[in-house]
């Protein structure tokens, strides 16, 4: 096995950048440079997107940025020791002491284990303190490798298992001790999984509690021995992701908080397991459905209303889209065999016609078949395909918001509920209204307390059984008829926009789709795109001209950035003109996440001049009547784009101004510390002398 660090890799008391992107493109440099990745903008670009799902920084003066890289052809450990400290985002203050953990993608788990090890050794303060008075490169390798090499004694011991469990059963434990279980799982699973479970069994032991942790990371997992769940109070979920087998802490007291606490305020968490063990009212773990109900609890370990229902809503249209995708492209693509008019025909030429029986002359003379009567049928099979696929739009919409609210059993009642609004005509917003009523109904009957003889039957027959009657009863008997109603007037009000009520439409989801670059409000914005996708058609187009100003207007900033470090280079670090090259197929792609590097590096220039030209090319993709059937792709579907040549001159548009934006508020409105400003002075008087 190859060594995580070597020498090469160790950086001390160095001064790599103002912020946390420029630290981590000088690590993904010296990663590159010691022939341990392939591309360092890619690296950087991975583990800047990761430091934006959860901050790096840790108590102590630590972070631990870390990613899964296609980049990286090896795992390998960077380290640096700032001067000065650098924020990472810890609530303590900016960390000096910097380990950037580089996996690939098919990192084999002995050495993930051993990373895992290292993020475990960083809440040790004998460690973090031997580090800071290291005197050299070889000091620090040699004591990151006593930290990964485990003892004789623990040779074959599972990393997990060597601080979740530190008693082999939960009747080893004292008996006067309380006892509680925790899971800790990050979207990665290589770091702060492990400094989490690691900080919690700690502030346990200090408590005299006897804790038992189940790290659900990238080294695997060892499940709690079910004797060990059952003698334990409570349980805590310090978690970013889904925990894998809920079921087995149903009716558990409940803490749950984002992984990042479990690390930052240990025993405070431990603190409320142990009062929530003894309050009646507490949230728990529903019985049977894996969820957790909203009753009771600590307001710090509950997840708010706000952002349950954001989660839940995001959840529905996020398995939704792959059924807009395929079924979009489909129809379009039934439209380019076909032409427009086989909407009509589709169901007859399918019902009359196969391969060895095409259609006639008069059927595509009808259709104005461009493509002879092979296309026309192949046309009505594409479009028909398409929508069959998007008739599922609302019932999974509804069944997946129900989904993330009461797990499994709410699966049914949410797509009976959404048929019946899709029945009804309510649309997406009934499927919003259905999935919602089944989700919390569904929640809401996982939460009784039952007999132990009817708990089995509660998750197959009880919760869907009553849930589909609750949520598909009230959008029969009270809501489905409105909002159907409300429906109606929204694709009026859509269909018959023009001009001016267009434009500022257009004008708005730009500015949407740039002001957070796949944040909260690009995802209000795109989210509301997508799920009016479905009731496009030749003679309602507006949602496909919706779509159109969302996809293109997502695609400037990184087209922007990137064209920006073409036109004065000297502005940019040498990290981001990288980032700028891979920006363009980014940009081309509609991956609007390809300017978070700018963006974090420098946001009070980036995002300002990211919405000034996506909002423009908004505004022109709605005022010229421009159609998008594709949900994603960008340049890629341009056989889903209708009046294409006018969605690449908006594209062009909103990326030129957006690039003379940030290039002149970079000129005249700058703003650096002192060491960066002379690092670029100096940068640029070098390219000069060069020129």
């Amino acid at each position: 096995m190859t060594r995580l660090i070597t020498e090469e890799l160790v950086l001390l008391d160095r001064y790599l950048g103002g912020n946390s992107t420029e630290v981590i493109a000088e690590l993904s440099r010296t990663v590159v440079a010691t022939g341990r990745a392939t591309d360092a903008a890619a690296l950087q670009r991975d583990a800047v997107a990761r430091e934006q799902k959860t901050a790096t920084g840790v108590p102590g003066g630590i972070a631990i940025p870390h990613c899964r890289s296609t980049a990286v052809t090896e795992p390998t450990l960077a380290m640096a020791r700032l001067a000065p400290p650098v924020d990472f985002g810890a609530k303590d203050g900016p960390a000096d002491l910097i380990f950037f953990i580089a996996a690939p993608e098919g990192a084999d788990k002995e050495h993930l284990k051993l990373l895992s090890k290292l993020a475990r050794s960083l809440v040790k303060k004998d460690f973090t303190a031997a580090l800071r008075a290291a005197g050299s490169p070889a000091e620090i390798v040699a004591l990151v490798e006593g930290a990964v090499n485990p003892a004789p004694a623990a040779d074959g011991a599972d990393v997990a298992a060597a601080t979740a469990a530190p008693a082999p059963a939960a009747a080893q434990a004292p008996a006067e001790r309380r006892r509680l279980v925790a899971v800790t799982a990050c979207p990665t699973g290589i770091a702060h999984t492990y400094m989490a479970a690691d900080s919690l069994v700690a502030a346990a032991a200090e408590a005299g509690v006897d804790l038992q942790v189940e790290t659900q990371g990238s080294s695997g997992a060892t499940p709690l021995d079910p004797a060990v769940i059952a003698a334990a109070e409570a349980v805590i979920f310090a978690v970013d992701v889904d925990v894998r087998g809920k079921e087995r802490f149903a009716g558990k007291p409940l803490i749950q908080s984002p992984v990042k606490r479990g690390i930052d305020e240990p025993a405070v968490m431990v603190a409320e397991a142990l009062a929530a063990a003894t309050d009646p009212n507490a949230r728990r773990v529903a019985a049977g459905s894996g969820s957790a109900d909203s009753s009771g609890g600590s307001p710090a370990g509950r997840e708010s209303a706000g952002a349950a229902l954001k989660r839940a809503l995001l959840t529905g249209v996020s398995y939704m889209i792959p059924f807009v995708a395929g079924g979009g492209l489909l129809i379009a693509l039934g439209f380019l065999l076909g032409g427009y008019l086989i909407t009509g025909v589709a169901d007859d030429i399918l019902g009359t016609n196969t391969l060895f029986n095409l259609p006639g002359a008069d059927v595509v003379a009808q259709v104005d078949g461009k493509f002879g009567p092979l296309g026309v049928y192949l046309g009505a099979v594409a479009f028909k395909i398409g929508a069959l696929s998007m008739g599922f739009l609302v019932p999974v919409l509804a069944g997946y918001i129900a989904y993330a609210f009461a797990d499994r059993p709410g699966l049914a009642p949410g797509f009976t509920a959404g048929a019946v609004a899709g029945f009804m005509g309510a649309g997406f917003l009934g499927g919003i209204a259905g999935g919602l009523i089944a989700g919390l109904a569904a929640r809401w009957i996982g939460s009784w307390k039952t007999p132990r003889w009817l708990r089995g039957l509660m998750p197959v027959v009880i919760i869907p059984l009553l849930g589909s009657i609750i949520a598909s009863g009230l959008m029969f008997l009270v809501l489905g008829g409105p909002i159907a109603a409300l429906t109606a007037g929204l694709n009026g009000w859509l269909s018959g926009m023009s001009g001016v009520a267009a434009a500022l439409l257009g004008l708005i989801l730009g500015l949407m789709m740039a002001f957070d670059l796949g944040g909260p409000v690009n995802k209000v914005a795109y989210s509301f795109a997508v799920a009016g996708l479905g009731a496009g058609a030749v003679a309602n187009q507006a949602p496909w001209q919706i779509m159109a100003a969302v996809m293109a207007a997502g695609m400037v900033p990184p087209l922007a950035m990137a064209l920006a470090t073409l036109l004065d280079r000297r502005l940019f670090s040498p990290a981001e003109r990288e980032n700028g090259k891979a920006a363009w197929l980014l940009g081309a792609a509609f991956i609007s996440e390809g300017a978070i590097p700018f963006a974090a590096a420098d946001p009070l220039r980036v995002i300002p001049a990211s919405m000034l030209g996506a909002g423009v090319t908004g505004t022109m993709i709605m005022a010229t009547g421009v159609t998008s059937q594709a949900p994603h792709g960008g340049i890629f579907v341009f056989f889903a784009i209708g009046n294409l040549p006018m969605f690449a001159l908006s594209i062009v548009v909103g990326t030129v101004i957006s690039a003379l934006a940030v290039v002149a508020l970079k000129r005249y409105a700058r703003k650096r510390p002192a060491a960066a400003s002379a690092t670029l002075d100096r940068e640029v008087g070098a390219e000069q002398v060069a020129a």
